[in-house]
């Protein structure tokens, strides 16, 4: 029975990686991403772009920020809401430009 023993702990240790790196796969591809889903790591970035940008147009006193919103997918940034003026949306789109880690600007602000 002696030579049994070591040849279950050896099955064992095998189910227990097999286990193990399955499980690990799982939980890598739930963090990945997709076309249309963002992975974690994609979402801490937008989430900071997002403020970021929200952050660079209160410190600008041309830009009425709280009328404007921010939307961040895969570092493309949407721009929304409503300013006063065409140098105020055109300000509000350069501020957004300028944040590091964005890729494109999609301005859909609207002059009231």
């Amino acid at each position: 029975m002696k030579t049994l023993q070591p040849e279950m702990q050896t099955r064992r240790q095998m189910l227990r990686t097999a286990f193990a790196a399955a499980l690990t796969g799982a939980l890598l591809a739930a963090c990945a991403g997709s076309p249309t889903k963002e992975s974690t790591g994609e979402l801490i970035d937008d989430s900071v772009i997002t403020s970021k940008v929200k952050a660079a147009m209160l410190a600008d006193k041309n830009v009425s920020a709280a009328d404007v919103s921010v939307d961040t997918f895969k570092g493309r940034v949407q721009l929304s809401g409503f300013v006063k003026s065409a140098d105020e949306r055109q300000r509000a789109e350069l501020l957004a430009r300028s944040v590091k880690g964005v890729k494109e600007v999609s301005n859909q602000i609207e002059i009231r």
